[in-house]
């Protein structure tokens, strides 16, 4: 279908529809919406050319923790894929998502968003989203997730901790609900299927005011390992520890998220688990480089697994 017969069928002119598909700010809401209903109806996506690989990298509109630490390593992963790929970039948080009615782009990538914000979005525009680490809403259309395995990245460590001796492990997840119920539930598997204690006390969901007292509960529990995913949770439990006089590896064995800014450098080094940054970049790369083609068929969700670092703060019993 010819962008002619889309103008044909919408009762407004070639030069319109065009102005429409380049998100030209002139063009009425009413207009844009019957035009993108029009197209959306007959399968119809227009080329990208040199002029419209703006890529929107979408952002929380204010501090999200525990995922500060995860928003700013894919940040880094996809500054640095999507550039090698011919796209530029357009940064905007998500309270300002109005202003994509204005611009010109080819695909968006959010990070840290709530699927629910999203669920009018091919109705608005004639684009590929890319959630990282998020569900895509159900039965949407042009919405794509990209995310790590969760399940798999809580057994690694659980299972790292098992192999080198370790008999009671708590958990820590930094946060709350959401992912860290997915997290912990897979926590709970994973120890369960190593015949380790895995009663509710072990495994706890907390945030930073609590963390220190959460720590300090757990080691009254006589485990002899921490693991705690999410967020800065090295950075403060390397603290929280020492505030008991807990010394790792010698007292307690600790696995945590990996930290670019800290966990190599901790005293002593952390091991930790990873996702692969750079995977999730260049798998949202892929969806939007291969929209619309429909020769190429793109998975609606994918994910990748973690790997683990390991370093000094295991000890091999």
């Amino acid at each position: 279908m010819k962008i002619q017969e889309i103008a044909k069928l919408a009762e407004v002119s070639p030069a319109t529809v065009s102005r429409v598909f380049s998100y030209h700010p002139n063009i009425r809401p009413e207009i844009r919406e019957h035009v993108f209903a029009i197209a959306r109806k007959h399968g119809y996506h227009p080329r990208l050319s040199s002029k419209q690989r703006n890529v929107v990298i979408i952002l929380p509109g204010e501090a999200i923790y525990p995922i500060r630490n995860c928003l700013e390593m894919v940040m880094m992963a996809l500054t640095f894929v999507l550039p090698k790929r011919g796209f530029r970039i357009e940064v905007l948080p998500q309270d300002n998502i109005e202003r994509l009615n204005s611009i010109q782009f080819c695909g968006a990538v959010a990070i840290g968003a709530e699927p629910n914000n999203f669920q009018k979005w091919t109705d608005r525009f004639s684009a590929p989203l890319v959630l990282v680490d998020r569900e895509a809403p159900k039965n949407s259309r042009d919405i794509y997730s990209v995310r790590s395995d969760e399940a798999q990245g809580m057994d690694l460590a659980i299972s790292h901790l098992h192999e080198r001796g370790c008999k009671k492990i708590g958990t820590i997840i930094y946060g709350g609900s959401g992912n860290g119920d997915v997290r912990r539930q897979a926590v709970a598997k994973a120890l369960t299927s190593r015949g380790l204690p895995n009663q509710e006390n072990l495994i706890q969901l907390c945030n930073d005011n609590e963390y220190v007292e959460t720590i300090g509960k757990m080691l009254k529990l006589g485990i002899d390992a921490l693991f705690c995913p999410g967020g800065n949770a090295g950075i403060v439990t390397a603290y929280a520890l020492s505030l008991f006089n807990q010394r790792i590896p010698d007292d307690i064995s600790l696995v945590t998220s990996e930290h670019k800014l800290f966990s190599h450098y901790a005293t002593p080094p952390q091991t930790t688990i990873t996702q692969d940054y750079i995977g999730l970049a260049e798998l949202a790369a892929n969806v939007i480089e291969s929209f619309p083609d429909k020769k190429t068929r793109i998975p609606q969700a994918t994910m990748l697994p973690y790997s683990l670092i390991s370093r000094d703060s295991v000890v091999c019993i």
